[in-house]
């Protein structure tokens, strides 16, 4: 039992950056075999009359593998109070740790193949409708951009979900 229930995008349509830009967790995968990452690139908004969450993986991170197989992947945002999971979820690898366990997290299977995590406050479930490298070095017009975030060449791949679901927690 889960402590979960749907509501509308537009509850939190106005918040949707500030949710994203404080850093949230990137979860793919089901049943036991998942894993989750911290994220603070991203966006939230309306592409092909649908509403969408963007966001960006380097090849190189576990979660990538789960997210290019799994037809789903979720948005889990924690309260301020569980920053140090972002932390966790962030410096640590699953291949490596269990970052769940490392995290104090408890893991939720909404339905198969969607999981968040019992701590968040609001999970965004999204089905995947777009899987493609995110970017072309050549397109910078500003080339301290590349130069900064990329001075490994290791450009993030970008993935866009339909957000099919909102659930909020009640107590």
């Amino acid at each position: 039992m889960h402590y979960f229930r749907p509501t509308l995008f537009e509850h939190i349509r106005e918040s949707a950056t500030r949710l994203l830009s404080g850093g949230f967790l990137l979860t793919a995968g089901s049943g036991s075999s998942f894993n989750v990452m911290t994220a603070t690139w991203g966006a939230i908004g309306y592409l092909w009359e649908r509403d969408v969450a963007l966001v960006v993986v380097r090849p190189q991170r576990y979660t990538f593998e789960f997210l290019r197989r799994e037809p789903s992947f979720t948005l889990s945002f924690l309260p301020v109070a569980l920053d140090e999971v972002l932390n966790i979820c962030g410096a640590l690898s699953g291949r490596d740790t269990d970052k769940v366990k490392e995290a104090g997290l408890t893991p939720v299977e909404l339905s198969p193949g969607v999981i968040t995590f019992e701590e968040a406050l609001v999970a965004i479930v999204c089905k995947k409708l777009y899987d493609a490298d995110f970017i072309n070095p050549d397109a910078f017009v500003d080339p301290t951009i590349a130069e900064t975030f990329y001075p490994q060449k290791d450009f993030h791949h970008l993935f866009i979900g339909e957000m099919v679901e909102v659930m909020g927690r009640y107590y």
